[in-house]
């Protein structure tokens, strides 16, 4: 199984952090955060790993695993970054942020999921919330699952907290034909973005979040099987959040967020 992990973002809001370092060669413990997502992918038998690069790519060099550069990463987003590695793009993928971590058993249960697309949703979301912000509503976006498990909803401004059933964590899996499924999407989507986003017409192109296309593969009429953990996982996104783990390691209790060991 092939692992794609996206890691060509700046990082602005971890600064000081990422001055003169990529977001995902923030250390944590004494590992990368990129480090730990490519050792625990091996774990799971994840070996053909390509890292998508583009702030300061210079200094991502861990060996072992492919690199595709996203040289306009200061101008667009997620979706573009994914298929700068378009390449790569076929067959069973594990698509991931590179500004999380998290356990070998969430990778585990998703790579078992036999849908044709399938996302991680944390069920125990408002838990991490409170712990990260005043208002757990705070970054929260919308996530809503039908009966069958499906997303019906995602990456919206949640109003309520009704609207949220659980959060992505920014991991995925496509099978081959959840794979085709993405690249035709793109593409018709892309060809329709002369006239007007249809991810998200209060955006170029360009600048579409995974969201985005993921609500569109939805709207369209495809399906997307939500794996439902219950913690287990990180996400930096801030220098805030750095150092609330950094406080909460120091009082022994991070592990009531993840696992560092699994």
């Amino acid at each position: 199984m092939k692992g794609i992990i996206l890691a060509a973002g700046e990082g602005k809001r971890l600064r000081p952090l990422t001055e003169n370092l990529p977001k995902t060669m923030i250390d944590f413990f004494g590992v990368t955060l990129l480090q730990r997502q490519i050792e625990t992918m091996r774990k799971c038998n994840v070996t053909d790993i390509i890292v998508v690069t583009g702030y300061m790519s210079e200094k991502i060099n861990i060996p072992g695993v492919k690199y595709v550069q996203n040289e306009n990463y200061d101008t667009t987003n997620m979706v573009e970054t994914l298929f700068c590695a378009r390449n790569e793009l076929e067959g069973d993928l594990i698509i991931s942020y590179g500004d999380i971590i998290f356990q070998i058993n969430i990778l585990e249960k998703l790579i078992n999921s036999d849908d044709d697309i399938s996302i991680v949703v944390d069920k125990n979301w408002k838990e991490y919330w409170k712990k990260r912000f005043n208002n757990p509503l705070d970054d929260a976006e919308s996530l809503k699952i039908d009966e069958q498990g499906n997303i019906v909803n995602i990456g919206q401004n949640a109003e309520n907290i009704l609207e949220i059933q659980g959060q992505y964590i920014g991991l995925m899996k496509f099978n081959e034909n959840g794979t085709k499924i993405l690249r035709d999407f793109y593409d018709y989507a892309k060809k329709e973005s002369c006239t007007t986003n249809i991810l998200n017409p209060k955006l170029p192109f360009k600048n579409s979040y995974m969201t985005d296309i993921l609500q569109g593969l939805i709207t369209y009429g495809h399906k997307l099987k939500a794996v439902m953990i219950s913690s287990g996982w990180l996400e930096f996104d801030s220098i805030s959040d750095y150092n609330i783990y950094q406080e909460f390691h120091k009082q022994n209790i991070l592990n009531e967020l993840i696992d560092l060991e699994r």
